[in-house]
């Protein structure tokens, strides 16, 4: 599965179109490298997303084409979820 799909999919990200503006930013890696939106999903990969504040890294778990909203957390287990403090913010 696609990487834009896979995040909206999985809920990750909204959208599909804000995944792939997000990939092209550079802010989306898969198994360590910077992921394109075209870039191949797969049951054990490790995304990390860097977006805004926050860091997200999970293992990919399954890649169905469609998930409900209740059940989009089980497509993904969380490695790592850090938020950062705002370097301009006192």
């Amino acid at each position: 599965m696609r990487m834009d799909k896979y995040l909206k999919v999985s809920r990750l990200i909204k959208r599909r179109t804000v995944a792939r503006d997000i990939c092209q930013g550079e802010k989306i890696c898969l198994n360590g490298r910077v992921a394109k939106p075209a870039a191949e999903v797969k049951p054990g990969d490790r995304i990390t997303l860097d977006v805004g504040r926050r860091s997200l890294e999970v293992r990919v778990v399954s890649t169905p084409n469609t998930a409900r909203a209740n059940e989009a957390h089980l497509l993904y287990e969380i490695l790592r979820d850090e938020k950062r403090e705002d370097p301009n913010q006192w």
